[in-house]
């Protein structure tokens, strides 16, 4: 085993905007390696208000040619529906293919037993339309997701003639931070990096930091201290970019090694 105490990241604290169900294996390679991350999620998620039209559409299966999927919370969300209604998702999902926006998010379709044959290279929900348009052209497209979810990708499915039924399968609610992540990380003094997996997370995150005096973006903003700021995915660094926050470091892709490398690379730089 590596010695932890060899790699950049020993002794780092590292804040991470999200919940622990959905961080486990990122927690372990960053403690790893000596790291020491502290949960502080910015969003929760919770079943759509109307379940109506996701219920109708996972009854409905067979008469869609494809299933786009944009995040693992996507996957969760039909799953743990698709279990309430009694569909059985082998058979159910076996007659649509399925494609997915990144490594993660195929992944965790697959665990289930989803047979994904597309996965988007740009690793971002217009990538699915742009790189697939050839085989998604004048098809019947279910899309499932967020409330808070762009309208990039189902307009630019609709403008190469797919025909796109779009379903709320979870909302995003902001969370208001709170214990270890609050005491340690707001206090703007230990912030050595920051992850974000979503611009709904980078939007709550500021809006928490501006209402109690912005120590965090202070703190991010001084080039002495250098405060690394990790996207997860590149619509993630366009929300830090637009929000102004400086030493944004992008990970090659959504999964754990890539956002060890990002953070390793950073750190190592210094």
């Amino acid at each position: 085993m590596a010695d932890a105490s060899a790699s950049p990241l020993a002794g780092r604290s590292i804040l991470i905007t999200r919940a622990s169900d959905q961080t486990e294996s990122l927690v372990r390679e960053l403690q790893a390696r000596g790291a020491k991350p502290v949960l502080q999620p910015m969003i929760a998620f919770h079943p759509p208000s109307d379940v109506a039209p996701l219920d109708k559409a996972l009854r409905n299966m067979r008469s869609f040619d494809w299933l786009l999927l944009t995040s693992a919370n996507a996957v969760r969300a039909l799953l743990e529906r698709a279990q309430s209604l009694g569909v059985d998702v082998t058979n159910s999902f076996a007659a649509v293919r399925i494609a997915a926006v990144g490594p993660v998010t195929a992944e965790a379709a697959r665990r289930a037993g989803l047979p994904v044959s597309r996965v988007a290279a740009k690793h971002q929900g217009i990538g699915l339309a742009e790189e697939f348009a050839a085989e998604l052209t004048s098809k019947r497209i279910l899309l499932p997701r967020s409330n808070l979810a762009s309208q990039d990708l189902p307009e630019a499915l609709r403008r190469i003639g797919a025909t796109v039924t779009e379903v709320i399968a979870y909302r995003t609610f902001a969370v208001e931070p709170e214990g270890e992540g609050q005491d340690q990380f707001f206090s703007g003094h230990v912030v050595e990096a920051i992850l974000f997996f979503s611009p709904s997370a980078v939007r709550n995150f500021l809006n928490w930091d501006e209402g109690k005096g912005s120590p965090v973006l202070r703190s991010i903003s001084d080039q002495s201290r250098k405060t690394a700021v990790v996207a997860v995915g590149p619509v993630t660094a366009t929300a830090l970019r637009e929000a102004g926050l400086r030493n944004i470091v992008q990970a090659q892709n959504t999964t754990v090694p890539a956002v060890i490398a990002a953070l390793e690379s950073f750190f190592s730089s210094r």
